[in-house]
């Protein structure tokens, strides 16, 4: 009987650590969902010092968690973006451009910040820094946006404007280049376009006339289009 009332004291205790495992687990998710990864990281700096020294280490830390940037779009065509992120409250946010700095502001109550800048034409590589007490963190995660303010090109090379096809005829294949990283659409189909920007779409003709109408369209929604007509007289 002992045995037993010591085998179910054990049991209930071992339930009763595995419940307070698994609500410190989901407390700690909802810290990092609402709060981010600085907060975590502050969290732990201020339980693995010890209470008598978290005003000193508030103060004058050792250690500065750096900020987080929010992901952007790979390309734009407008080049006033919006850059924000998450870092922890009372900091100052170093933001750089091309390893340039080129702007500072102050975190919210709840740890956001955000700028909005002007980004040069092409790859502009974008990372930021926390301020405390004039003493730096390492960089924030790098994000990369890139300005596009040219529509991409487009060249035509089969068939021609104007172009007659007849008896077997009636499928024909639609060929040309454009850039790389361009989506080609044919009368509203995707064209399979190689890495290189050569792009084919098989179009089957109507009897009579048929317009052709090809759109290019870049990462950051700049578009090129084309409009040719031929003809199929079977």
């Amino acid at each position: 009987m002992a045995r037993s009332r010591l085998s179910r004291r054990m049991e209930q205790r071992t339930k009763k650590n595995l419940l307070l495992s698994i609500l410190g687990i989901i407390l700690v998710l909802l810290l990092v969902f609402k709060f981010g990864l600085p907060l975590l990281i502050n969290l732990s700096l201020f339980l693995s010092g010890g209470r008598g020294d978290a005003q000193l280490e508030n103060k004058n830390p050792s250690f500065i968690a750096p900020p987080i940037l929010n992901s952007l779009p790979l390309a734009t065509s407008s080049a006033s973006i919006i850059i924000s992120g998450v870092a922890s409250k009372d900091q100052t946010i170093k933001l750089y451009i091309n390893d340039e700095l080129v702007n500072t502001t102050k975190t919210q109550d709840d740890g956001s910040f955000s700028f909005n800048e002007t980004i040069k034409p092409g790859e502009n590589i974008i990372k930021a820094k926390s301020t405390v007490d004039d003493k730096d963190s390492e960089f924030s995660n790098t994000i990369i946006a890139v300005y596009k303010n040219a529509p991409p090109s487009l060249n035509l090379n089969s068939p021609t404007d104007a172009q007659s096809f007849s008896k077997d005829q009636n499928l024909i294949e639609v060929k040309g280049t454009t850039d790389s990283d361009v989506r080609v659409t044919v009368n509203g189909f995707w064209a399979i376009t190689d890495d290189s920007g050569e792009f084919s779409y098989r179009l089957l003709l109507q009897n009579g006339e048929s317009k052709i109408k090809i759109i290019a369209t870049d990462l950051a929604g700049n578009k090129t289009e084309k409009e040719i007509k031929v003809t199929y007289n079977p």
